[in-house]
């Protein structure tokens, strides 16, 4: 539902950025950031606190928070690309490719935080996995924002809200894809 949550203010953020001037865009920009990260990073960090093992389990205070800015930087990234006008699919790509390895590298990140003994092993391609996941989830996630980014769409809450519904599964399914590499 977080997932869900995060995914759905993201695409109505993408329609206030891409009508708003210039100045009111880098606010909406920021401001979507922040929300869009923080939604992403508890979405994944609810999915870590729910791992449990038989053993003592702890997390690193730096590395925790520098995996929650890492989808917040991202976020600002998408939100900036989504924003522009017009675009062509090189856009798409390398936006998709730098938000996909952003959000795999704030999983990985949040996962090095865990202080525990024996340390994680990685089954490698399943890692490889997460990696395509969140990189194809990213490239629809910008697909799906760019195109509903218009507010004459025609019931655009309800298209929204499904569109929310399939990136928010993605966001789910790289993070337990990652969990169980």
């Amino acid at each position: 539902l977080v997932a869900i949550a995060a995914s759905y203010t993201a695409l109505a953020l993408a329609e206030r950025v891409a009508s708003a001037s210039p100045r009111a865009a880098r606010w909406w920009i920021a401001g979507g950031a922040f929300a869009m990260g923080t939604g992403i990073w508890s979405m994944h960090f609810i999915g870590m606190l729910a791992f449990r093992l038989p053993i003592p389990l702890g997390y690193d205070f730096t590395l925790t928070l520098a995996s929650w800015l890492l989808p917040v930087l991202v976020s600002a990234v998408a939100l900036q690309v989504m924003s522009r006008p017009a675009w062509n699919v090189r856009t798409l790509l390398v936006s998709a490719l730098l938000v996909g390895i952003g959000i795999n590298a704030m999983h990985y990140l949040g996962m090095a935080a865990m202080r525990m003994e024996p340390g994680i092993v990685w089954d490698w391609p399943l890692v490889a996995a997460s990696i395509a996941i969140a990189i194809g989830a990213a490239a629809a996630s910008l697909w799906i924002a760019h195109r509903l980014r218009h507010p004459d769409t025609p019931h655009v809450w309800l298209i929204r809200g499904a569109a929310a519904t399939i990136m928010g599964a993605a966001i789910v399914g790289m993070h337990y894809t990652g969990m169980a590499a």
